[in-house]
């Protein structure tokens, strides 16, 4: 008579039980606890000005909602910021005394839209949001962008700078001299990334761009997988300063590619510097952060010269931190 233990020796399924191990109970609590441990909701932006961007962005997470609309609510209070130099429509303009916007967003399921050189719009991150939701299309630029905006409801502002662009404007007219400042005028950037209590990621960016640079110039931010990038299987980063040299390495793209192999996401944002410095001989006279957050809730930045921080905001408040930096 062909027994249960007889009939599983032919099959070899107690041989596969042996060789596997059935799963003990510790185990499957271990597992629980690891993801009951994930950090959430966090989010984390660039700057200073980051900090007042988490509160609004920490209203939604707080509430349960989404990390899409907390990212985009987030930076709309920098864009909104009428002292803020480089973010919004009250920025430093181009050379020719005119301000131009660029913006991104990305979900979790990997949708994302942008703009670029963007005029008179007031919130360019919430036109890249339509572009994302509405059009088959992932990035606008210059009149379609806006044109585009101005067909879904947005209205156009006015053309004057603000009086503390105007002023600035004026002072670079009189030797015109394209140097930009370290820290002040070379990193022109919002980017937020995002966890939501769901465990699910999104990331944003909006800039008014390099101060003073020519009409038409494009950075990194409206960029995907340069200014930002969102993996929901890994995690998001973002990146700010000379745009051109994030660019040059698909930045954000890199960080979140690095977290994918194993690296924190400080150690991420490290590597990806290195990188950026090999591909960029005149990386001295530039300034370069990352900021990541991978799938766990862990955070990390690193920039290329001294002064880059950024703002998180979680369960315990909304603090400023100084990254490490590859210059000392």
């Amino acid at each position: 008579m062909t027994t249960r233990r007889n009939f599983l020796k032919k099959t070899g399924i107690l041989s596969a039980i042996t060789l596997v191990g059935i799963p003990k109970i510790s185990n499957a609590i271990s597992i629980e606890n690891n993801f009951a441990a994930v950090k959430k909701p966090v989010v984390l932006s660039t700057w200073a000005h980051g900090l007042a961007a988490n509160e609004g962005a920490w209203k939604i997470l707080s509430a349960n909602g989404k990390a899409l609309d907390a990212v985009e609510k987030g930076v709309m209070v920098t864009e909104a910021d009428i002292t803020n130099l480089s973010v919004g429509l009250s920025a430093l303009p181009d050379r020719d005394g005119i301000v131009t916007l660029d913006a991104s967003i990305m979900d979790e399921q990997g949708r994302c839209g942008g703009v670029a050189c963007l005029e008179r719009i007031k919130h360019p991150i919430a036109v890249a949001r339509l572009v994302m939701d509405k059009t088959p299309h992932v990035l606008l630029v210059g009149e379609g962008a806006q044109k585009f905006a101005l067909d879904n409801g947005f209205k156009l502002e006015p053309k004057t700078l603000s009086p503390e662009a105007e002023k600035n404007y004026k002072e670079w007219l009189k030797k015109s001299e394209y140097k930009p400042k370290i820290n002040i005028e070379n990193h022109d950037t919002i980017g937020m990334i995002a966890i939501d209590a769901n465990g699910d990621l999104s990331g944003s960016c909006t800039t008014s761009g390099l101060a003073y640079k020519m009409h038409g110039r494009v950075g990194d931010s409206p960029i995907i997988g340069a200014g930002m990038y969102v993996d929901n299987e890994v995690g998001a980063a973002c990146a700010t300063g000379l745009g051109e040299t994030v660019l040059r390495i698909c930045g954000s793209f890199l960080v979140v590619e690095l977290m994918r192999q194993g690296y924190s996401p400080e150690a991420a944002c490290k590597k990806a510097v290195e990188r950026l410095v090999k591909k960029n001989p005149d990386y001295k006279n530039a300034q370069v952060g990352f900021l990541a957050l991978n799938k766990k809730g862990e955070h990390g930045a690193y920039a290329l010269q001294k002064g880059f921080n950024y703002a998180i905001a979680d369960n315990s408040g909304n603090k400023l931190i100084d990254a490490a930096s590859y210059l000392k």
